[in-house]
């Protein structure tokens, strides 16, 4: 017990910089295992709530932009959303890599963003606002006439209009779709360090320790399943979290017509 909790005290923030400088070479036991996967988590939990956070509110604008009638607005949204939903995420991390070291070479104000905590974290943010903009476009679409009609019969117009009507109806219509992409993102963060962006000093996320264990002992079926046991419990946390807002979004409904959480896989992205 002593000795896992000194494990726990030299590799629970090695991700991050903080405790021993490296990794053990042999003889792993499984404390050493679920203590480093876990530190890793820090990252994947960084990049899922920055990319959340930022992409929430960049997608309502683009919603907003896909369903406004200028094209000058319109056009540059469609086409955003189109790129980044029409690519794989894996090549987007590629991408992005190589233009960034390629403007690094230009001016050495880009030397951020060839690290993981900025560029990779660009590319997350463009590809969760270009999913939950066209969520968010698809529930302003389905935004009840009457909802808008009464809004104008109180006289409310603009961003009063949209403040109090237009967005909280967006969101309470989007919120379970936008739960299922929330999940999806946190999983996504996975792909970080095994695309361009390189691990620091051997400071990666969950998936990098888990890769790493199961290389050196060529046993997986102890990594990986500590690495599915820690997302399984950030999910609940999501889902909880998620299921929270989305009953305040719905608390002023019959029980019997709020919209309730339905997850459903990614087959495909």
């Amino acid at each position: 017990m002593e000795e896992c909790l000194q494990t726990i005290a030299d590799y629970g923030l090695r991700s991050i910089g903080i405790g021993q400088r490296l990794l053990p070479k042999e003889d792993f036991t499984l404390c050493q295992q679920i203590t480093l996967i876990g530190s890793g988590m820090i990252w994947n939990i960084y990049f899922g709530i920055l990319a959340l956070l930022f992409g929430f509110f960049f997608a309502t604008g683009l919603a907003v932009a896909k369903a406004a009638q200028s094209l000058w607005l319109r056009k540059p949204a469609e086409w955003f959303i189109f790129l980044f939903r029409g690519s794989p995420l894996f090549i987007q991390f590629f991408f992005a890599y190589f233009l960034f070291l390629s403007l690094k070479g230009v001016s050495p104000i880009f030397n951020p963003f060839t690290a993981a905590w900025l560029g990779a974290l660009i590319v997350l943010f463009c590809n969760t606002a270009a999913y939950t903009g066209e969520i968010f476009y698809g529930a302003l679409r389905s935004i009840p006439k009457g909802d808008v009609e009464a809004a104008d019969a109180y006289g409310l117009t603009g961003w009063p209009r949209f403040k109090r009507i237009i967005w909280p109806t967006m969101l309470r219509l989007a919120w379970p779709a936008y739960t299922n992409e929330a999940i999806f993102l946190f999983h996504a963060t996975t792909l970080v360090f095994f695309t361009g962006f390189p691990a620091w000093q051997q400071r990666g996320d969950a998936l990098y320790y888990a890769n790493y264990f199961a290389d050196k002992t060529f046993n997986p079926f102890v990594p990986y399943p500590i690495l599915a046991g820690y997302f399984i419990i950030l999910t609940l946390i999501v889902i909880s979290g998620f299921g929270f807002v989305n009953r305040r979004l719905n608390r002023h409904l019959p029980q019997e017509t709020r919209s309730k959480l339905k997850l459903r896989a990614n087959i495909i992205r």
